[in-house]
């Protein structure tokens, strides 16, 4: 343990803790900008300097380790005058539309701004200029609004181990970029969003199609449904300013029913649709010893990725659609028949917490005769903006329920938000399926936790079943470098881009750095997905009465003909630049 002195406060550490950790330990804040725990620890911006007794110059706190009888000081006149400095040089190339931004009021250099009560630019100069990409379908860049953090470049190389983008150039004209300055639709993009969750500032967002969802809501020859998935309800309540993993289904649902929204369902009911059809397609695959191992498909990021990187194992990829996909099929087809309406007319939005969904609602391959299963996404962070746009209080709302017959759903279907929730709800189906017995315990603990790979052997009858489950591409690619070099023998594996699975995904709300530095988000948000799973009357998929009675009457048995033309799809290889 090392013994320090921190603004006269006696602090104690192990070694290695550097002055930043210390200081929080201690209850001391020090300002950061590029700073972004386990992630971007360079020490580029220079916010968190500090005074370090018998040093010459500024120490930077978030590299800098403690050493015995240290003394720090965090907050002298001379610190102070030189963020502020700092601050002003960072804030005069930066593009200062704060009315019109969507990071307004939740930006990091704002709020400092705000702190250091920077009211003057003292150093106008000249600023650089770039153009706005926005040909993504998920991602626009404005890097007009970029400090040269490089917190999405950590993000993009270190955790997803892609490395889209990354910086270029010196001096005045460094800037943030891609492949020869590229749109990201025209790279190695996966559209996970990971790197507008690393933004401090607006450089980095989803495009809205928050007017497009508008537009239909008033229109009155549209019928408009929205379907949420599991993760949104845990995570929405943040931003009206509530508990990290506070649940709140009813709210939301609530508040769905006063934007206009003609049926509100649940895209849990999705993933109990998802896993009739992946289960029974494992148990095929398991008995056949037919492309193997089967990998999830719910994860378009994942699904994009697969098709970039690994594409021979595009014939792994379960055929299924993702849960919002599947019953947005299932809305237009069974639920259109049902109700009497022209499925032309139906308007399907999906609240996800994925941005990748944007693009994926696209594809042509998810169309079902022409028609889009889905035909606008909006992130959580969208719908937050949609409700407050509306004028809705959303925390004294009173809780209301989802629509029939699309709003009955499993515990298994709500796991889906988090990683490993796939698999235990696929294994919960896939047993009974392949045993004809009743499963007793539902719990699959191996395949839980923060661990970013889980394996197991999972056993199913007098069958072994191998699984592994990654989150973060990262943590993907080892797994596909270990199929691909024939050092594992797996037959089922989960694959969720985002680190922690959709609750952490590209569209839900973003934390500062400080917050993800000293709370365990990812934690709460799960505990509150397995909660729900826990208190579920219903907790396997295949006792869903609403999807037995839409099979009975209308598809059929999982994996026959007309579940493959509603439910299914197929993938291709993909290249990873369209730049030449």
């Amino acid at each position: 343990m090392v013994n320090l002195k921190i603004d006269d406060k006696k602090v104690c550490v192990p070694e290695g803790t550097t002055i930043l950790e210390a200081a929080r330990q201690a209850g001391i804040d020090i300002p950061t900008l590029c700073f972004l725990k386990d992630i971007n620890e360079v020490g580029d911006c220079r916010m968190c300097i500090v005074e370090v007794e018998g040093r010459k110059g500024f120490a930077t706190s978030c590299i800098q380790t403690v050493e015995e009888g240290m003394v720090v000081h965090t907050h002298t006149q001379n610190v102070l005058e030189a963020r502020h400095v700092i601050l002003d040089l960072i804030i005069s190339n930066h593009d200062k539309d704060c009315l019109t931004c969507t990071r307004s009021g939740n930006c990091e250099l704002q709020d400092l701004a705000i702190k250091f009560n920077v009211l003057d630019i003292e150093f106008p100069g000249e600023k650089t200029v770039h153009k706005r990409d926005d040909k993504s379908p998920a991602i626009v860049r404005d890097f007009n609004k970029c400090i040269l953090c490089r917190r999405c470049v950590a993000t993009c190389k270190k955790i997803q181990q892609i490395g889209s983008i990354d910086c270029i150039n010196r001096g005045f004209e460094s800037c943030i970029s891609t492949t020869y300055d590229h749109s990201l639709n025209d790279v190695d993009c996966t559209y996970c969003g990971q790197c507008i969750e690393s933004c401090p500032t607006g450089a980095l967002h989803e495009k809205e199609n928050i007017n497009d969802v508008w537009a239909k809501l008033k229109d009155p020859d549209t019928y408009v449904v929205v379907q949420t998935a599991p993760s949104i309800r845990v995570a929405l309540g943040e931003e009206f300013g509530m508990e990290i993993g506070t649940n709140v289904t009813g709210k939301m649902i609530a508040a769905l029913k006063r934007l206009g929204f003609d049926k509100v369902f649940d895209t849990n009911t999705g993933a109990d649709f998802t896993i009739m059809e992946e289960a029974t397609e494992l148990v095929k695959r398991l008995r056949n010893n037919d492309n193997l191992p089967m990998t999830t498909s719910c994860c378009p990021a994942w699904v994009k990725y697969t098709e970039m990187f690994y594409p021979e194992n595009i014939p792994h990829l379960s055929s299924c659609k993702s849960p919002h996909q599947m019953l947005g099929a299932v809305i237009k087809s069974y639920f259109a028949d049902k109700n009497h309406i022209d499925p032309s007319k139906i308007y399907v939005v999906s609240v996800m917490p994925c941005i990748a969904k944007k693009y994926e609602r696209q594809r042509e391959e998810l169309k079902v005769n022409g028609i889009s299963d889905v035909d606008a996404v909006i992130t959580t962070r969208e719908l937050a903006r949609m409700i407050k746009q509306a004028n809705i209080d959303f925390p004294m709302l009173e809780a209301e329920e989802f629509d029939n017959p699309m709003g009955e759903a499993t515990g298994a279907g709500a796991i889906f938000g988090t990683t490993g929730g796939v698999m235990e709800a696929a294994l919960r189906a896939a047993y009974e399926l392949m045993t004809g017995d009743e499963l007793k315990k539902l719990e699959f603990e191996e395949v839980r936790g923060e661990k970013g790979i889980k394996k197991a052997t999972i056993k199913i009858g007098d069958k072994d079943v191998r699984v592994a489950v990654a989150h973060g591409l990262g943590n993907a690619k080892i797994i596909m470098e270990e199929i691909k070099s024939g050092k594992a023998d797996y037959q089922f594996v989960e694959v969720m881009a985002c680190p922690g699975g959709c609750i952490m995904g590209g569209g839900q709300p973003i934390k500062n750095s400080k917050t993800r530095a000293t709370v365990d988000v990812r934690r709460k948000r799960a505990e509150a997905m397995y909660s729900i799973d826990e208190r579920s009357t219903i907790r396997k998929s295949q006792d869903n009465p609403i999807l037995k009675a839409i099979y009975k009457e209308y598809i059929g048995q999982p994996g026959e003909h007309r579940a493959h033309e509603l439910l299914h799809t197929h993938y291709e290889k993909k290249e990873k630049y369209n730049i030449f």
